[in-house]
């Protein structure tokens, strides 16, 4: 059953420990079939409640998955096995459009930004016992949460938004909480919850974000948490309108103990107005609401700033101050200096992007082929066969990302095609709309992705 790999230890943790080396190494395969809990047990001379823990904590933790009288399974994708591993690898010659990369030439340069801060540190460096938020980086980011009706509270920085949403996740829920996300949605959300022994239950998305009446059914069926992408949704391109944050904060209004996660994902990169659906929260329950720099500014400038309830941005702050203790405040006075001298001019971006998105969209709408992208540097589009696809677009010149990075379950097939790669002409357009065409074959173009 298991070949040469032989599971070891005494006590749960040394056992379930033991599996997750096997699956990290490639010794315990995707889909490998694990001994019986009573067969295990008597195997390494323990009590099978023993053996049962261990199998609990894996599936907790997202390695394994139990179908009952057929046993327990290792994941199709386990936790140990990042969805980033789900790659095209590309040879020379053939044009990259599956990493989500913004566009180099629009990033502004951090010369003079980390200059101007490092001066200010020399004339006054950071010490132990400090506050962990530069003022004037809070005082910025809360009166841009101010502007976009985002509701009152502390501000706090985390190393990209990831770091915060894990952050939330972590000082709020246990291991085995559902938390509900969309689908399809940013691979490495869906990566992080299994990680941190949470169970992911997809919510469906369309162009104006999650639908309401998903929401409702996972938060009638007990997810503790719902995070939801404000703007330039990773892969769909979806942003949340008017009209959908308020049947989002009706939905929610019932279930005011759920965690609200809002991820601004679209910030320095798009032009439509935000709509917080945090916005609902203002009178009670927890919530976050996270801005990364990374979009806009460039991705390794690791900055995230976040605002919340109280109660919920001291828990997050006074774990991390046990921890790195501080994001570094020579970034976040870099980011001060690029936000005060206007170093992004988030109109002219956002322009650049959509022409190329709006345009692709209407190429390929003109093969037939149904695509979507309101908003950030992404597009989706739903296929019938995704590896297929991918091969096709590959063997044509063309790298694009197969919806398998991005998706809960095995529906809702796609590829994701991000136009920061593209040449602002036509000619690109073109030739890559002909390509999807070429690889999606008639008739099999996809119509919704909800």
């Amino acid at each position: 059953m298991l070949g040469e790999y032989r599971i070891s230890g005494r006590r749960a943790a040394e056992i379930s420990a033991s599996v997750e080396r096997g699956v990290a190494a490639g010794a315990l395969e995707p889909g490998q079939l694990l001994p019986a809990m009573r067969e295990l047990a008597a195997e390494l001379g323990v009590n099978p409640n023993t053996v049962a823990s261990a199998y609990r904590t894996l599936r907790e933790r997202g390695v394994i998955e139990t179908a009952g009288r057929r046993g327990s399974r290792v994941r199709a994708r386990p936790v140990s096995t990042a969805r980033d591993s789900i790659r095209v690898d590309v040879p020379a010659g053939v044009r990259d459009l599956s990493l989500g990369n913004p566009d180099v030439s629009l990033l502004p340069s951090l010369r003079d930004a980390l200059v101007w801060a490092a001066e200010r540190a020399d004339e006054r460096p950071g010490l132990y016992g400090e506050d962990a938020v530069d003022p004037e980086l809070a005082r910025l980011a809360r009166a841009e949460f101010d502007a976009g009706g985002v509701p009152g509270g502390p501000v706090a920085v985390a190393s990209g938004s990831l770091d915060a949403i894990e952050r939330v996740l972590a000082v709020h829920l246990k291991p085995g909480d559902p938390v509900a996300v969309e689908d399809p949605g940013w691979g490495a959300m869906l990566d992080l919850v299994p990680a941190l022994g949470l169970r992911t239950v997809p919510v469906a998305v369309d162009d104006d974000g999650p639908l309401p009446h998903e929401v409702e059914r996972a938060l009638r069926d007990g997810a503790r948490a719902l995070v939801v992408t404000a703007r330039a949704q990773n892969p769909t391109g979806a942003a949340v309108g008017s009209d959908r944050a308020r049947e989002l904060r009706a939905v929610l209004a019932a279930y005011p103990t759920v965690l609200v996660v809002e991820d601004d994902h679209g910030h320095g990169i798009v032009d439509l107005p935000v709509h917080p659906v945090v916005g609902g929260r203002a009178r009670g329950g927890p919530w976050v609401f996270v801005r990364s720099v990374s979009k806009g500014y460039g991705p390794d400038l690791r900055v995230a700033v976040m605002t919340g309830d109280a109660e919920t941005v001291d828990r997050v702050r006074g774990r991390q101050r046990l921890g790195p203790g501080w994001v570094s405040l020579l970034l976040q006075r870099a980011v001060v200096r690029l936000w005060r001298t206007g170093a992004v001019d988030t109109e002219a971006v956002a322009r650049s992007y959509g022409k190329r998105r709006d345009a692709l969209i209407a190429a390929l709408a003109e093969r037939g082929i149904t695509a979507h992208g309101r908003s950030g540097m992404n597009v989706w589009v739903p296929v019938g066969d995704e590896t297929g696809v991918v091969a096709r677009m590959l063997h044509a010149g063309w790298a694009v990302a197969p919806g398998a990075r991005f998706r809960v379950g095995a529906g809702r097939q796609g590829v994701r095609v991000t136009v920061s790669g593209l040449g602002a002409d036509a000619g690109d357009i073109v030739r890559v709309a002909g390509a999807v065409e070429a690889a999606v074959g008639p008739g099999v173009g996809g119509r919704r992705y909800e």
